[in-house]
């Protein structure tokens, strides 16, 4: 032992006086932890009690106001716009893109020379088939009239002085005065003046007829374009540009395209006798222009585009289809019938196909799955699934289940549809569609927003 207390070892009295004063020394540390601690509890108690001061008593129906629902809580309320389902027939359509075309195009031209000496008509005017339009001067046709004429009566007169002279020559020659020849050489020439009588009558007939040309008058029905010459101007036969430009408004065409695989359908109908209608619609294909009918298709296909062209009458008694004007053409091919009919959005498509979600008793939702026949605009035609009369909704479905609670809105109320709505009434007495018993949206409540967020 004595050596070991030579070693220099420390005893133990002297480590436990040192531990003590090192204790001592940190005190401060221990202090300023607890202190932490507590503002720390102090500060999160204050906010929950805050929190919960601010947070609404359940109401009466058993919904919380805003915040999460508790164990007593219904399901939260979707507010939806819902449609009813009609019975009837649905039209089949082909869609095309047209150009309308004139039935008729004139340029009128001058047929003589001359100088045109009055202008009958007006810019944009319509016109009838044989109104006067342009006169040139006929002066220089009536001339020439008068100088076929005259060359005609000189002609006559000769002809009559030939034909007396034959008859004394047959006479002499039965008498043996004259010889033969001299018989038929003058029986020659009252031949010669009968030819030149019929070539100034038709000199005659040709001065009328250019009198006639210098008269110009409307060949068709139609619509006067933009004046290309004015009174005063000569013009002659030989111009390339003509005087003016009438396009015939009533009735008129469009041609229009359509894929080759529909050709069958629609050569069948006009094989069969068949009158299809044809509707043309303005460029935005919104607002219907004029109603006709198909015509003819061409007896050809573009290999380029694998279309072909058809063409449509239209009778345009408004004038509102003008030419060279971009249309929609709607063909209507074949109506399908005894369809349930239902707005196109209220088609949804999934896994499980395509189903609408449709309204039970008690404002609830069934997911029923549909069968299409027909697409029209915006209306489908469904031929399984669903019976006339029943409501589908039409807006809103991202939020809907199989069973989930609705408010519904009938969608004339709002406008988005045509269809009607017939809402059953809740099967919870004293509980409101919108969640709440007044019936009312709360303070601070999105519309088609639920009350209350799931747990």
């Amino acid at each position: 032992m004595g050596d070991v207390n030579s070693m220099g070892l420390p005893e133990s009295g002297a480590r436990s006086a040192s531990v003590a004063s090192s204790g001592k020394s940190r005190w401060w540390i221990w202090l300023l932890v607890v202190g932490v601690i507590a503002v720390g509890f102090w500060y999160f108690r204050g906010r929950s009690a805050s929190q919960a001061q601010g947070t609404p008593q359940a109401t009466p129906g058993g919904a919380a106001g805003t915040g999460r629902r508790g164990a007593g809580a219904g399901p939260a309320v979707v507010p939806v716009v819902v449609a009813a389902s009609q019975a009837g027939d649905l039209p089949v359509y082909f869609n095309g893109l047209g150009t309308v075309t004139a039935f008729n195009t004139v340029t009128i031209r001058s047929r003589v020379d001359g100088q045109i000496i009055k202008i009958n008509f007006t810019e944009g005017q319509f016109v009838h088939e044989g109104d006067s339009l342009v006169e040139i001067d006929p002066r220089p046709f009536q001339v020439l009239l008068e100088q076929a004429e005259g060359q005609l009566a000189k002609d006559q007169a000769q002809r009559r002085d030939a034909e007396v002279n034959l008859e004394r020559f047959q006479l002499l020659f039965k008498e043996g005065v004259i010889p033969k020849q001299q018989l038929d050489t003058q029986a020659a020439q009252v031949g010669t003046f009968d030819g030149s009588i019929r070539s100034d009558q038709s000199q005659i007939d040709n001065a009328k007829l250019q009198l006639v040309y210098s008269r110009i008058t409307a060949p068709i029905s139609g619509r006067v374009g933009l004046r290309l010459v004015d009174s005063g101007n000569i013009v002659h036969a030989s111009d390339q540009n003509g005087l003016l430009v009438i396009t015939q408004l009533q009735p008129i065409s469009v041609i229009f395209s359509l894929p080759q695989d529909q050709l069958p359908q629609v050569n069948t109908k006009l094989r069969n006798g068949g009158q299809l209608p044809v509707d043309a619609f303005d460029r935005d294909d919104t607002s219907k222009i004029e109603s006709g009918k198909l015509q003819t298709i061409d007896n050809q296909i573009d290999t380029t585009t694998g279309t072909y062209k058809l063409k449509a009458i239209f009778d345009n008694s408004k004038n509102l289809l003008f030419p060279n004007q971009f249309v929609n053409v709607h063909l209507l091919v074949d109506v399908k019938k005894n369809l349930v009919i239902v707005p196109t959005a209220a088609i949804q498509r999934g896994p499980q196909g395509t189903y609408v979600f449709t309204v039970e008793n008690g404002n609830t939702t069934k997911i029923k799955t549909v069968t299409i026949a027909q697409t029209t605009g915006n209306s489908v035609g469904l031929s399984a699934g669903l019976t006339a009369g029943e409501t589908v909704v039409i807006d809103g479905q991202d939020k809907l289940q199989d069973g989930t609670k609705i408010n519904p809105t009938s969608a004339n109320n709002n406008g988005s549809q045509n269809a009607g709505a017939n809402p059953q009434p809740s099967d919870t007495p004293g509980d409101s569609p919108s969640g709440s018993p007044s019936g009312h949206k709360r303070q601070g409540q999105q519309p088609g927003t639920p009350s209350g967020k799931k747990q």
